[in-house]
């Protein structure tokens, strides 16, 4: 790892003069000088950082969409293809449809694929809302008229069509009876009902037991252990009790999935979106005319891990030993070099299938200098690097930082 040259410091652009930037006034002639990305919540909510289908679920790591759109409209152009080779959320996928781009996504994750194909797909929204509505009538009818008595209780999974549950461990552990019940029966009416738009019910069941888990409010990123007894709240302030049951949850993210979906029907694109569950470092690329993607960083955030309930559930395939740059593997200089080998192999491979003249936009909290060498390891030339300064983070994670933006050109 280098320190930063002075050549590398003549590429850096950070404005705070002029305006925080409005992503629709970007152009392709716009001067990455007049690039003001140092939102402030005023200047940009969360209500829009996470308009329709992008708060669809929970997801650490992801960028915001306003800073997608921008780099999009600048580099590229209605009927392109954009790439992105570390999905994730899928936020690159579904700002490049909204302005008529096609799109290529990859990941390791089969959860972030699922997340992904499910806010990129086109729905007929009267088919939506019946699916929707109906799997939540029945999960409400099963499972609701002796809710209060199976509480009380420890579920016989032996009774139902759940066996298979028995031994896993994980689900038993970090949900209540009645929540597990409730969770299950929704499982199992996916796949027994015949229902067509399977992959949104699945991420609103996701997205529900995340909530149901037996933790507590103010630790839903990464809990350690389930919490089984009261406990002193700091989100709330009060004496709070873990949660019993899933359907309070799979009712109100059912109605919030009918609306976002609906939402982003009505500017959504006939533009083409390609999502792959695939290793970057390996899959075959297409000729593409770019890339805007954020890649997991190094020794962080465990991207399997976040969603491992969501694994228990859903019986997804679990690629975890294979990820890039996971917290596991922590942040020692080995692990930073492997980091680094890892992801000058997917950019190298991508930079070969990219036309002459195509940009790679790299969004990363590169704290540690790691991106200038992969850039030289690769051959790409670095035109600039813009800087932002992030500081809406909230909760108990809060803290201001900075994010570079790193602009790549092929020769």
């Amino acid at each position: 790892m280098t320190k930063i040259t002075n050549e590398e410091k003549k590429l850096q652009v950070y404005s705070i003069d002029k305006k925080p930037t409005i992503p629709k006034t970007v152009k392709f002639d716009t001067p990455l000088e007049n690039l003001n990305l140092n939102w402030g919540e005023k200047d940009l909510p969360e209500r829009i950082r996470t308009k329709h289908v992008h708060r669809l679920h929970p997801y650490l790591g992801k960028y915001i969409p306003q800073l997608v759109e921008i780099f999009l409209r600048k580099y590229f152009k209605p009927g392109q293809t954009v790439l992105d080779p570390f999905c994730g959320s899928g936020t690159t996928l579904v700002q490049a449809n909204e302005l008529g781009i096609n799109s290529i996504g990859y990941d390791i994750s089969a959860f972030n694929v699922l997340l992904s194909r499910a806010k990129t797909s086109k729905y007929d929204t009267n088919n939506v809302n019946k699916e929707v509505i109906d799997i939540l009538n029945k999960v409400q009818n099963i499972t609701q008229k002796n809710a209060k008595q199976l509480s009380l209780f420890e579920f016989d999974f032996n009774t139902t069509n759940t066996q298979k549950e028995i031994d896993n461990q994980y689900l038993k552990e970090w949900f209540a009876p009645q929540a597990l019940y409730e969770l299950i029966t929704y499982r199992d009416l996916i796949e027994s009902e015949g229902y067509e738009y399977k992959d949104l019910l699945k991420i609103i069941l996701s997205r529900s037991a995340r909530s149901a888990r037996l933790t507590t409010h103010y630790d839903l990123d990464f809990p350690k252990k389930p919490q089984n007894e009261p406990y002193h709240c700091y989100k709330h302030s009060r004496i709070c009790t873990p949660v019993q049951e899933a359907f309070k949850f799979i009712n109100r993210y059912s109605h919030d999935t009918i609306k976002r979906i609906e939402e982003f029907q009505k500017i959504r694109t006939e533009a083409t979106v390609i999502i792959e569950h695939t290793d970057s470092r390996e899959t075959k690329i297409p000729k593409i005319h770019g890339v805007v993607t954020s890649p997991p960083y190094v020794g962080l955030i465990d991207y399997h891990q976040q969603h491992i309930y969501a694994y228990h559930l859903l019986g997804l395939e679990d690629r975890k030993q294979i990820e890039i740059g996971p917290a596991a593997n922590g942040t020692s200089q080995k692990a930073k070099r492997k980091y680094q080998e890892d992801i000058a192999t997917v950019f190298s491979r991508i930079a070969k299938s990219m036309i002459n003249g195509g940009k790679i936009i790299v969004v990363a909290n590169d704290k540690s200098n790691l991106y200038p060498d992969i850039a030289n390891m690769i051959g790409l030339k670095t035109e600039a690097v813009v800087q932002r300064h992030v500081n809406r983070r909230t909760g108990r994670r809060s803290g201001a930082f900075f994010e570079s933006v790193f602009i790549w050109k092929k020769n």
